[in-house]
């Protein structure tokens, strides 16, 4: 199926806007998903209000949510929300979460809408069209060596195998902490991305790959100018196990680091 992403973009702000108006409408209340995993009574209304609306507007792309898995077309062409990456930050009163639409379109991230409600942002962007933070452009940092640069890291893994999920996670962090200006866990995958996209970070290392965290995040940072890679420096793909966004000029450098702890490891 051929689309035109820019085409979309305003539908899913649209989407997104239906998505925020829950986060003051509805309590907290928090079930336990998992080993210190959790899901809030938001993130299940704003996934099946943005789910219905969505079927309406674009029946013809399937959808896929964090909570409630996929449903409609299978064509290669869905859309990809996590109604709040970052919940175990919203459900302390943290206020780095984000509302996460992507669309994907065979495995490749086209369009993407993040919204940061407590902190006032909204960030964008489609398939070569650039990419925006409140209507204004925005472009990756201008940092060119790894000492000066704030890389965040994805969270520790939690659940079934976390020790051998977090192999690598740990020494990656220690390499990091001896390399880099500053590193910094923010706890949300569509923040570490869209901070790298308008320069706050110069990087982010996320040894995972969930498309409902990534999809949009990786639109807006690619559009902004980043690199995004898999583990082994290629270029990423949804299906890749791995989601590394950067600015060009330290890219050679971070990859060096990453593959020199994978090898000590053995990973």
């Amino acid at each position: 199926m051929t689309i035109d992403a820019r085409e979309l973009l305003p539908l899913a702000e649209q989407a997104v806007s239906i998505a925020r108006e829950f986060l003051t409408e509805l309590p907290r209340t928090v079930t336990a998903k998992g080993d210190r995993d959790m899901v809030t009574e938001v993130d299940y209304a704003i996934e099946q209000a943005v789910r219905d609306f969505l079927a309406g507007e674009t029946p013809e792309i399937g959808f896929l949510g964090e909570e409630e898995g996929i449903t409609g077309n299978r064509n290669g062409l869905m859309w990809a929300l996590d109604p709040i990456d970052g919940t175990a930050n919203f459900t302390h009163g943290i206020p780095l979460f984000a509302i996460s639409l992507g669309l994907i379109d065979n495995n490749r991230a086209i369009l993407g809408v993040i919204d940061l409600p407590f902190l006032g942002s909204l960030y964008s962007a489609a398939d070569g069209a650039g990419a925006t933070c409140d209507g204004k452009p925005i472009h990756t940092s201008a940092t060119d060596t790894l000492n000066a640069a704030i890389v965040s890291i994805g969270d520790y893994a939690v659940g079934p195998n976390a020790e051998h999920k977090n192999r690598l996670r740990i020494p990656l962090n220690h390499q990091l902490a001896t390399r880099v200006q500053r590193v910094r866990m923010y706890g949300s995958a569509a923040i570490d991305l869209a901070w790298v996209a308008q320069g706050k970070s110069d990087a982010c290392i996320m040894l995972s790959n969930n498309p409902w965290d990534t999809a949009a995040g990786i639109t807006i940072a690619r559009e902004a100018g980043a690199h995004i890679l898999g583990i082994d420096g290629t270029p990423h793909s949804m299906t890749a196990t791995a989601t590394i966004a950067t600015t060009p000029k330290i890219a050679t450098e971070l990859l060096a680091m990453i593959n020199q702890t994978r090898t000590e490891l053995g990973a």
